[in-house]
C-alpha cells in the first residue's frame, strides 16, 4: 500500500488525513473510498478540472499527464508545475503529499 498524506483543506478534509492507496488506482479513487468528497463534475472522465490537486512530494512517480489532461490543468484554479487532475493521477508505489487548492473553477465561478 502506498501512503498519502493530504494536507489539511477547509472543506474537503479540515484536519488533514493520511490514506492508504492501492498502486493502480487514481489519486481521486483513493480520496473518494476514504471519506475525502474532492469534486469530480465530469465524473472522473479528464473533462473538467474540479478534481485538480498539486502533488508536494511523491509527484515522479505518478505515470505521465497525457495531453488531454494537460489541456484541461490549463484551465484549473491556482495551476503550478507540480499540479495534476487526481482523476488521471496513479498511484505507484511512493509515497504522496497532495493539496486540495482552496477553490476549483466551480467555486471560483460561485464567488464572483
Amino acid at each position: 500500500m502506498t501512503q498519502i498524506v493530504v494536507l489539511p483543506h477547509s472543506e474537503y478534509c479540515p484536519d488533514g488525513a493520511v490514506i492508504e492507496a492501492d498502486p493502480g488506482t487514481s489519486i481521486c479513487e483513493t480520496l473518494l473510498a476514504n471519506d475525502i468528497e474532492i469534486e469530480h463534475a465530469c465524473d472522473m472522465v479528464c473533462a473538467c478540472t474540479t478534481c485538480h490537486v498539486i502533488v508536494r512530494e511523491g509527484g515522479n512517480s505518478l505515470n505521465e499527464p497525457d495531453e488531454n489532461e494537460e489541456d484541461m490543468l490549463d484551465r484549473a484554479w491556482g495551476l503550478c508545475p507540480q499540479s495534476r487532475l487526481s482523476c488521471r493521477a496513479i498511484v505507484s508505489k511512493t509515497d504522496l503529499v497532495i493539496e486540495i487548492p482552496k477553490y476549483s473553477i466551480n467555486h471560483a465561478k460561485e464567488n464572483h
